[in-house]
């Protein structure tokens, strides 16, 4: 009548027999409502993940109660992961202390699945906006050659030909055409030039992460009269380039953040490799600025700089500086071997270079 409330080892066996069993993501959440509810003889368990400020029934076993359920907190590692909504048996109003002992032991369990739930719909998530950001990046690169490079380089091509008709015949048509095409060939090795940058910055190739940074923040100091300072150390080790890439726009990203909305007069940037809790590259911006808007988080400068971070299984908190302004700090760990061609933090590499 009253289930395993005294056999609550047996109980929690099961649930966890069943979990070690159940492959698909999809089968954990209906697997716990079900072990709890046979486990207690009760007509009612669901299970709430949290959503939108609030919390959402994402599974439901039997049907729900006309009294107000009772709500179990689910938590893992101290942070609240769901809630475990149970109906009472019939005729009863409440949970007797067996029952609760009971649940107190499956509520521990049931929170260790739930975040493995949460976790894999998370990591599933990032990796469909990973393939969504590739085939647009594609899509784009593509969109890029075939419309605009293509076209340009056929029309120099027959403006060449021309030239060379015209030299027999025009001398003076043929120089100011000639003229002409090498202005398209210089605006057309400029283009060249953008799409290699979007793809990855030169000057991390040519300066190296640190100088590069030095290098954006002296043309703001230029450009808008922001005094910005970078600090590192001397030498930074060999950077994945996925992690270098992803430092700089992030730097960059909250520079031009700084430049454009926080009304500072002084910026820092700080770079230090950490070694714990793991081997990570740490990205710092600070500024004396007007500190963050009322509702935070909905740009689209946040938006970028928090998914470059977590693309690499890093993170990016950003929050009110002391006494004023704004900080940025950004974790990116270091966890693939770096590439033979990592750059040292002050070196320079010979890398290819287009010249009009």
């Amino acid at each position: 009548m009253y289930g395993e409330r005294d056999d609550p080892y047996a109980a929690v066996s099961r649930l966890g027999e069943r979990l070690g069993t159940t492959l698909e993501p999809e089968a954990v959440l209906p697997t716990i409502v079900e072990t709890v509810r046979e486990a207690l003889k009760l007509p009612y368990a669901a299970i709430a993940l949290p959503r939108d400020g609030g919390f959402e029934v994402a599974s439901v076993s039997g049907e729900e109660p006309l009294t107000d359920p009772l709500v179990l907190p689910l938590s893992y590692g101290g942070a609240a992961v769901g809630r475990l909504l149970l109906g009472p048996r019939a005729g009863q109003t409440d949970f007797s202390p067996a029952d609760l002992r009971l649940l107190d032991g499956l509520a521990r369990h049931a929170g260790v699945a739930v975040h493995g739930v949460r976790v894999m719909a998370d990591l599933r998530r990032s990796r469909e906006g990973l393939v969504l950001a590739r085939e647009e990046e594609r899509r784009r690169l593509r969109r890029d050659l075939h419309d605009e490079l293509a076209p340009t380089l056929a029309a120099l091509g027959l403006t060449a030909a021309t030239v060379g008709e015209l030299i027999p015949t025009d001398p003076k048509k043929a120089a100011s055409t000639n003229e002409k095409l090498r202005s398209a060939i210089r605006a057309t090795v400029g283009d060249v030039r953008r799409l290699v940058y979007d793809l990855r910055p030169p000057a991390l190739d040519d300066l190296g992460l640190v100088v590069a940074i030095e290098e954006r923040a002296s043309r703001l100091e230029a450009e808008q009269g922001l005094r910005v300072t970078v600090e590192a150390p001397e030498e930074l080790p060999a950077l994945p380039a996925a992690v270098e890439v992803a430092a700089y726009r992030i730097a960059q990203e909250a520079l031009t953040n700084v430049s454009r909305h926080a009304r500072a007069g002084a910026c820092s940037v700080r770079l230090a490799c950490t070694e714990s809790p793991g081997r990570a590259l740490t990205v710092e911006v600070t500024d004396d600025g007007v500190g963050l808007p009322d509702e935070p988080g909905g740009g689209v400068g946040l938006h970028s700089m928090r998914e470059r971070a977590a693309e690499l299984g890093g993170s990016c908190e950003i929050e009110l500086s002391s006494p004023t302004g704004t900080r940025v700090f950004v974790r990116l760990p270091l966890l693939e071997k770096a590439s033979s061609f990592g750059q040292q933090a002050s070196g320079k590499s010979k890398g290819p270079k287009l010249d009009a």
